[in-house]
């Protein structure tokens, strides 16, 4: 469930960079700060504990902004 919810969050953000790249930068700002929430929260377990709750976050984060900026590279290379 959560991996198709990542999936989906990387498909939405790649359409909305692909269709307006400039106005897509405040909702992939807003991405992730939703996904740090929760990677800041469980960063705080005690040793290596936080580090390892807290890499799924940021492989989600660090998925999403790529599929983000892949979005808007794609759009940079059409001949408009």
């Amino acid at each position: 469930m959560t991996i198709l919810a990542v999936v989906a969050l990387c498909i939405v953000m790649l359409i909305i960079s692909f269709i307006a790249p400039t106005l897509s930068q405040h909702p992939q700002r807003g991405m992730n700060k939703v996904i740090a929430f929760p990677r800041l929260l469980v960063s705080k377990l005690p040793g290596p504990l936080g580090r390892w709750a807290a890499k799924p976050f940021d492989s989600t984060q660090k998925h999403a902004n790529r599929s983000a900026s892949k979005g808007r590279q794609a759009r940079d290379k059409l001949p408009l």
